[in-house]
């Protein structure tokens, strides 16, 4: 198993340097540094510290996902937040569950006690509400949907039948496991305050895309092998997921 850890960034320089450095370099395959024209120094510390370190070309850190798998090789992906939102520590653990076979690991912050020191009460609100409508449509039993922190073996891309541009990649892979029997499992991945800066996400644009996005996917009946949103992307010479029996949590 090759594992690519991909860090979208946009003026992450304080976080860098304190979350970085924790990170042990034997955890992954290769660190991937994809970067949203940061003017801080952020691009330049990634050079400097020996990541591979990419200028995105589109904007948002739901785009910076496919040129980000343009060059990565890994077969599992593992998506990370260099602001403090999420704890390195936790890296081993989401690696393990994917050895033991899961399609998809989230370092849910609700989940067995686990809590954010980061939500407001509109972001905790809405991933309560977004999550338990999947849970509801789709048979699965998440805690948490809409957090970025999750390993996930790399084929689940090229399964998302929808643009997901505005409405993000973890919605979307939650409701993939749950429409096709795949294997999710979350573990306890407790939320710190973000280190500088403030979230950059638009929650009312984005609150709708998902409400869109979970709508289109409830009506639509698509054969999984089918891949029409993101076929382009690169493919590594992998094998198919492990022939497990279906266990969404």
């Amino acid at each position: 198993m090759k594992v690519s850890l991909i860090i979208p960034t946009l003026n992450e320089i304080e976080g860098m340097r304190q979350i970085m450095p924790r990170i042990k370099r034997e955890w992954v395959d290769e660190i991937i540094v994809i970067d949203g024209n940061s003017t801080d120094g952020t691009f330049e510390y990634a050079q400097e510290h020996g990541y591979i370190a990419l200028r995105q070309k589109s904007r948002g850190s739901i785009k910076a996902y496919p040129e980000a798998l343009e060059t990565a090789t890994g077969d599992v992906i593992l998506t990370f937040s260099p602001d403090g939102n999420s704890v390195p520590e936790r890296i081993p653990e989401l690696l393990d569950k994917i050895r033991e076979g899961y399609d998809m690991v989230i370092a849910s912050r609700y989940c067995r006690g686990a809590k954010s020191f980061d939500d407001d009460f509109m972001s905790a609100f809405g991933n309560w509400l977004f999550t338990s409508t999947i849970n509801l449509l789709f048979g699965t039993r998440y805690t948490d949907s809409l957090v970025m922190f999750r390993a996930w073996r790399r084929d689940l891309l090229w399964r998302v039948k929808n643009d997901v541009s505005e409405a993000g990649f973890e919605p979307a892979f939650c409701i993939l496991c749950g429409k096709h029997g795949l294997r999710a499992a979350e573990i306890p991945g407790e939320e710190p305050r973000r280190i500088w800066g403030n979230s950059k996400v638009n929650k009312f644009s984005s609150a709708w895309a998902i409400l869109v996005l979970i709508l289109k996917e409830f009506f639509s009946h698509q054969d999984f092998k089918e891949a029409p949103a993101y076929a382009g992307v690169k493919k590594t010479k992998i094998g198919p997921p492990p022939n497990v029996e279906p266990n969404v949590l």
